[in-house]
């Protein structure tokens, strides 16, 4: 089985493209991620990492992305599903999905990390695991 992680903003879709693209390599990753995977998980972190982020800057915002980003990466499906869901969501991040993630990642490995950056003050990854 093939999992990925990709953000769930629309406007990442091919059909939402503007001329000038502001984040290509976002765009990018997740078009490779969807056309690999066997099942789309949609999440990210917090959207409040600087001033300019949609829900404002908030000094939990990077330790919160970082404690969740280590459980990602290892992959601990324990930790994902310790999630603070309060705190996920006073930070805006969408991490509904963590908990199937949490079931699926059961013995997966990590493949790749496709993307980890925050642009625009938000908390974004796309990432490829396989059980």
């Amino acid at each position: 089985m093939r999992i990925a992680l990709v953000p769930g903003v629309l406007a990442l879709r091919p059909e939402y493209a503007s001329l000038i693209d502001p984040v290509p390599e976002l765009r990018t990753a997740v078009a490779g991620a969807e056309t690999w995977a066997d099942t789309v998980l949609v999440g990210n972190g917090s959207a409040k990492r600087t001033e300019k982020a949609p829900g404002y800057l908030d000094p939990r915002a990077e330790p919160f992305d970082a404690e969740l980003r280590a459980a990602l990466v290892a992959p601990s499906p324990a930790d994902l599903r310790a999630v603070d869901d309060g705190l996920a969501k006073e930070l805006w991040a969408s991490t509904e999905s963590f908990g199937e993630l949490a079931d699926l990642l059961e013995g997966a490995r990590l493949v790749s990390v496709d993307y980890d950056d925050a642009p625009y003050g938000v908390q974004y990854w796309v990432m490829r695991w396989q059980r």
